[in-house]
């Protein structure tokens, strides 16, 4: 969690780029317009792309803002590549775990940047590689998981896990999930993993509906080198990584698993905390309504 190296003042504005999701959900045209002069009056936009296409010169931006939801979140840091930057996510969507700024609040968060009164949360990235015998056919970086996955005819699973080149188990189900801490509160929590802290340095192994009642997630440190390799997969099964889809696999095929050396910073305000943000985007309210 570290303290901004860049400092501003007042008579400096902090040099920006926009980054939005219009091309994906044209609904919020109108309301990031809304938005423009709220950024304007604080900082200095070098550049907009609501496509996703166009290059962010990164030694002439201070930080990228990213309007729209937690998955366009995960757009800005693929985009970012190796080349990561600061990002002040603004939610324009629904629960809003990265992009945790509603856009009310914009204008004070801007401002806080302003002052310098904010810090960098690190969230570590997952490097995901496919070999098909000696050879590598697929490498993708991601910020929430990677999963196996297969579709029609919808059988069982068999997936063996190595960590560090020794066999750990091997997994009978629907599917299986590894995921960051910033993507524990995504898949990984519908299969009924563990939310880990967004900042921990540490990967969590869930599968989905597993045949076996023993077979529960397991958190571990991201220091390790993590190995798939689906034993009978069928025509559909897939390595999906946050969201979209890297290859079909075959039997042969092995997926390896380790923390990218790209480091994904968001941007925190001051008064913004992460048991705050599970308090009210999971509606924790301590006790059962009548």
């Amino acid at each position: 969690m570290p303290i901004p190296t860049t400092h501003f003042d007042s008579q400096t504005k902090p040099r920006v780029f926009v980054l939005s999701s219009v091309d994906h959900r044209p609904h919020l045209a109108a309301e990031i317009d809304k938005l423009r002069p709220v950024i304007e009056e604080y900082v200095t936009i070098v550049g907009e792309d609501c496509d996703y296409s166009e290059e962010i010169k990164v030694e002439e931006t201070d930080f990228v803002i990213v309007l729209g939801g937690d998955g366009s979140i995960l757009r800005a840091a693929k985009r970012l590549g190796s080349k990561q930057i600061p990002v002040l996510g603004v939610n324009l969507g629904k629960l809003g775990f990265l992009a945790d700024v509603g856009p009310e609040a914009l204008g004070a968060a801007l401002e806080a940047i302003g002052r310098n009164e904010y810090k960098y949360i690190d969230h570590l990235m997952l490097n995901v590689q496919v070999f098909r015998g000696n050879k590598k056919i697929s490498e993708h970086v991601g910020l929430n998981e990677v999963a196996i996955l297969g579709g029609p005819p919808f059988d069982i699973q068999k997936i063996d896990l190595y960590v560090d080149g020794q066999m750990a188990t091997s997994y009978s189900c629907d599917g299986l999930i590894i995921s960051t801490p910033v993507g524990s509160t995504a898949h990984n929590l519908s299969a009924g993993g563990p939310i880990l802290r967004k900042d921990l340095q540490a990967f969590v192994i869930s599968p989905i509906s597993p045949h076996t009642l023993t077979v529960r997630p397991v958190v571990d440190t991201a220091d390790r080198v993590y190995e798939f390799v689906a034993k009978r997969p069928n025509s559909s099964t897939s390595v999906v990584l946050d969201g979209q889809t890297i290859t079909k696999l075959e039997s042969t095929d092995r997926v390896r698993v380790v923390r990218d050396k790209s480091v994904f910073q968001l941007i925190e305000v001051t008064g913004n905390n992460y048991y705050r943000t599970l308090r009210e985007k999971l509606g924790w309210g301590g006790e059962f309504k009548k």
